[in-house]
């Protein structure tokens, strides 16, 4: 089975190892091993100073990254208008391998109407600086990283409305046109 590297700040939900074991589950289903990055897995974390710490979870998800064919990223706007930064990184080093990228957002709005309403909650600091949105959902480098590996959309949320963060429905759909992508026989 392909192994998947489950990017997405997912591990930061308060039942992460439980959203976790579903995402893994989902995949499963679909012939495709999940590496969902959790921290639980290193015993000796809480006790590590924080310098220390933030060096062993880069380390432990970078070699996981190492093992991963694939990458399905969920790119759902987090604190901001756009995708998380480090979720973003991931992506990056994926394209820069040169192995398939696939991706998912709970939120169906357009990236430049997120932009828009933050920059009405937030004073602008650069008066007349304008977001280059092209109906996109997120930068144009994103939703380009991804159909430049594999042809496919970022996957948004059908009808036009947001999900909630942690909703499954537009990762599953990701997941198995992922084992289309890849060939792999249809799930039961």
């Amino acid at each position: 089975m392909p192994l998947a590297y489950l990017a997405g700040p997912d591990v930061f939900l308060p039942d992460a190892p439980a959203q976790a074991a579903r995402r893994t589950a989902l995949c499963a289903r679909h012939g495709i091993t999940a590496l969902p990055p959790l921290n639980e897995d290193v015993a000796s974390l809480a006790a590590m100073p924080e310098a220390e710490a933030w060096r062993v979870i880069f380390a432990k998800d970078l070699a996981m990254m190492q093992r991963a064919d694939l990458v399905i990223a969920n790119l759902t706007p987090f604190r901001g208008a756009s995708a998380d930064a480090g979720t973003l990184v991931e992506l990056g080093w994926f394209l820069g391998r040169g192995l398939p990228i696939f991706a998912y957002s709970n939120s169906a709005t357009p990236f430049a109407a997120r932009s828009a309403a933050l920059l009405d909650r937030v004073p602008d600091p650069m008066p007349g600086l304008t977001v280059g949105g092209f109906g996109l959902p997120d930068n144009l480098m994103i939703p380009g990283a991804v159909a430049h590996r594999t042809g496919l959309p970022v996957f948004l949320p059908e009808g036009g409305a947001d999900l909630p963060f942690d909703s499954l429905d537009v990762f599953s759909r990701c997941v198995a046109a992922a084992a289309a992508w890849l060939g792999l026989p249809e799930a039961a």
